[in-house]
């Protein structure tokens, strides 16, 4: 069943178009909801049991695990994309000649992490290039090799949406010895993501874009060889037994089962993590699936129409179904951007992209207020 504009459930007023849920998400009527409900808790901590230390962030840790189809036992909650993946360069390993392979004009946090990942280890940081006439699974494929120790890569590139075809790159990368780390905060719960059948060795996703949840609550997936690895940091909530609070000063040495031992210390935020459990519930309702089947509908409606101008769009198979970027000189897109901004239809400029990245609140006014603004420069 077609989802149709759910725009209603979105605190949005009518006079914005909204275009930047790669940026941010507005957030559900439910969410905000959530956290209101979630402050008026936090200020009565009387009421609040030791037991609800560990309720609620189990009941998240399974809603991330069904967005990404895998078991709860693999989900650590994170703050941050640089978070989960400390997690990861934490447990990997690589020796001098070996490479890491990371994608060009990367998020920063995957770059930086790569970098001194290979400052410590002596490993090669290999930034891929792409042609023109490229596609991203094209370029990455020419840099895997026998050298390969690590690809860190997402499935859509940040700065336009471009696609990664991770089911080509991630069996060669596997069958090469390497390691693989998924950025996907750019598509989760807006692209499916078959964990699965991938098989990668880290996901990682931030929970305030396409997950349309709060700042500073995100996901990690580890794969069962990795998850009686070392974290980052050392917190009495991640050891087992930590339940009784009487007997926390009686040390363990055990972690919680799975994933849990890489959470991070203060994932028990009372007033945030009922609002992304609102958000992630909300789009396992209307599943993934169905998320990116209404998006490519937006996404198709906005490039012809856009194409029309006579700008310069990607042909649908080149980017994700949720996002894309119309490709301009850096000085007019920022300069188009600030025009936009002041119409009320608020988009981003990564790289030279003008990028749109719309959500089930889009509707048929957004984008003719996009094409009439986008009509005087082109």
């Amino acid at each position: 069943m077609p989802l149709g504009s759910q725009r209603d459930l979105f605190d949005l007023p009518d006079e914005i178009a909204y275009l930047n849920t790669a940026n941010m998400s507005p957030l559900l009527l439910s969410v905000r909801e959530a956290g209101d409900r979630a402050l008026a808790r936090r200020a009565a901590p009387w009421t609040i049991t030791a037991a609800d230390w560990f309720s609620d962030v189990e009941r998240l840790r399974d809603a991330f695990a069904a967005v990404m189809a895998v078991d709860s036992d693999g989900v650590a909650l994170v703050p941050a994309t640089s978070y989960g993946l400390a997690v990861a360069a934490r447990n990997l390993a690589a020796s001098p000649g070996d490479q890491v392979v990371v994608l060009a004009d990367e998020y920063p946090s995957n770059y930086y992490t790569w970098r001194r990942f290979c400052g410590r280890t002596g490993a090669e940081l290999v930034v891929v290039e792409r042609t023109p006439d490229q596609t991203w699974t094209e370029a990455v494929l020419g840099q895997i090799s026998e050298r390969t120790a690590v690809l860190a890569v997402p499935n859509v590139h940040w700065t336009n949406g471009s696609l990664v075809d991770l089911e080509v790159v991630v069996p060669v990368a596997r069958s090469a010895g390497a390691a693989v780390v998924i950025d996907a905060s750019q598509s989760l719960g807006a692209m499916t993501l078959d964990v699965a059948q991938l098989q990668p060795d880290f996901v990682v996703s931030v929970g305030y874009k396409w997950l349309l949840g709060p700042i500073g609550v995100g996901c990690l997936y580890v794969a069962e060889r990795f998850r009686a690895g070392e974290p980052i940091e050392e917190n009495w909530v991640n050891r087992e037994g930590s339940e009784d609070f009487a007997a926390l000063v009686d040390y363990a040495d055990a972690y919680r089962p799975g994933a849990r031992r890489f959470d991070v210390g203060q994932r028990t935020n009372f007033g945030l993590v009922p609002m992304a459990i609102a958000a992630v519930e909300q789009i396992r309702e209307w599943t993934v699936a169905r998320v990116a089947a209404h998006l490519q509908t937006v996404t198709d409606e906005i490039g012809k129409r856009v194409a029309d101008l006579g700008l310069v769009v990607p042909a649908r198979d080149r980017h994700g179904p949720h996002m894309f970027g119309i490709e301009l000189p850096r000085d007019i897109a920022q300069a188009l951007d600030q025009r936009l901004a002041a119409s009320g239809v608020v988009a981003s400029v990564r790289g030279s992209s003008l990028r749109i990245a719309p959500h089930l609140h889009t509707n048929g006014s957004d984008i003719d207020r996009l094409v009439d603004c986008l009509g005087s420069v082109a």
